[in-house]
């Protein structure tokens, strides 16, 4: 089903997106919010930007956005795709807990913030410039990955991994890493770190046309939990 968004208000388009029995293509999207929230089991192609809060709660569903996206991009997410060929906005994954994001460009502050895992269910982004500062902020669970693509600087904002206590960061840089909260190990990342990593660099790579043996040949740090944390044992995945 193809939808123009033009003069359409958030409300409108996404009774019309519920109502459709298959996949969706959305043109002249300009802002409007809570995009697929809750959807699985279909594809929603977006074409322009859209509004706060895309797949918020998402369950299943795929959304590709042919453009940049705002904030709280998959908020509360349990699984699924969104894949985005621009930039992404403040709060991407925000409490993320399960499916994968994928970011052409860079996000904002706050991307992964509260993610968590369970089980079965372990939450990945993927961005492939640089983030804000705040990054990985109380992570519980997930990886998170910042490739740093075109950025000649550390590609992380401030205070990577504040109150982190579960889960992993992984940042491709030459460049020393500095300014690091007292909740986090640093480290260079070894083989048996990177297999972790390469089934999404190779997703990566194939959404966005890159090669992922390259990407994969480049120095990596990683962000771990310091185990010495006292808050990680509140915690059921860390």
């Amino acid at each position: 089903m193809n939808i123009s968004a033009r003069n359409l208000n958030f409300k409108q388009l996404n009774e019309q997106i519920k109502a459709a029995t298959g996949d969706v293509f959305i043109d002249d999207c300009f802002g409007q919010r809570f995009i697929g929230n809750g959807f699985k089991g279909k594809t929603i192609t977006i074409y322009g930007t859209p509004g706060n809060a895309l797949g918020a709660y998402l369950d299943g569903a795929n959304i590709i956005v042919q453009g940049n996206a705002q904030d709280a991009v998959g908020d509360t997410m349990n699984d699924g795709r969104i894949v985005i060929h621009g930039n992404a906005g403040d709060a991407l994954g925000y409490a993320m807990r399960g499916g994968s994001i994928f970011v052409r460009g860079n996000a904002g502050y706050r991307t992964g913030i509260h993610m968590k895992q369970y089980k079965y269910k372990k939450p990945v982004i993927v961005v492939g410039g640089k983030v804000g500062s705040f990054l990985g902020e109380y992570l519980a669970g997930g990886l998170i990955v910042v490739l740093g693509m075109g950025i000649e600087v550390v590609p992380v904002g401030n205070f990577p991994g504040t109150g982190m206590h579960g889960g992993r960061i992984f940042i491709r840089t030459s460049k020393e890493l500095t300014g690091l909260p007292a909740q986090v190990i640093e480290e260079i990342a070894s083989d048996e770190d990177m297999s972790e990593i390469l089934p999404f660099l190779s997703e990566f790579a194939d959404l966005f046309g890159m090669n992922a043996e390259k990407l994969a040949k480049d120095q990596y740090y990683v962000l771990k939990p310091n185990t010495k944390n006292p808050y990680k044992q509140l915690y059921t995945a860390n």
